[in-house]
């Protein structure tokens, strides 16, 4: 996956409107487009993407964690946002983009640093203005459910999408 330093190595305006939601996450997993640099930071990746579904996969590691030496909630909210987000995305048409309107975290155990996780976005529903999705954080060598979340998301035109 391509990661980027600098703020115009972002993809750019007419990356974002000039193809659908499905193909510009097509492009950025297959490293044609860069990452966004809070999965690097977070240490996470996308590592599949279907129409409706968005799939990342990390370890949070000690800059993860908080004062009590547990991975913090905004690291299990960060990753599930990305794939909820990321799933709807996928379903957003040509000169439309979308943001996160309001997203909800349920954590279910911890997950012990150094642990690496899958996180499943799907979408529920999607809408000409509005979409729904859940996701789920998942142990990757045992399963085990550390997190559920919702998210709805606005979908708008793309800046620049004519």
């Amino acid at each position: 996956m391509k990661f980027v330093d600098a703020l115009e190595d972002l993809p750019s305006a007419s990356d974002l409107g000039s193809r659908s939601g499905l193909e510009f996450m097509r492009a950025i997993l297959a490293g044609e487009l860069a990452a966004p640099p809070i999965a690097r930071n977070l240490g996470f990746q996308l590592t599949d993407v279907e129409d409706g579904s968005a799939t990342f996969e990390g370890t949070p590691e000690f800059g993860a964690l908080n004062p009590m030496r547990g991975v913090h909630g905004g690291w299990y909210g960060t990753i599930l946002d990305s794939a909820m987000a990321c799933a709807v995305m996928t379903k957003v048409p040509q000169g439309a983009i979308y943001t996160t309107l309001e997203y909800k975290i349920n954590i279910t155990r911890a997950i012990p640093v150094g642990t690496p996780v899958r996180t499943i976005g799907s979408v529920d529903h999607a809408g000409r203005t509005t979409s729904v999705a859940s996701g789920e954080i998942r142990g990757i060598e045992d399963n085990r459910l550390y997190a559920t979340g919702t998210t709805t998301c606005l979908i708008m035109k793309a800046p620049n999408a004519g």
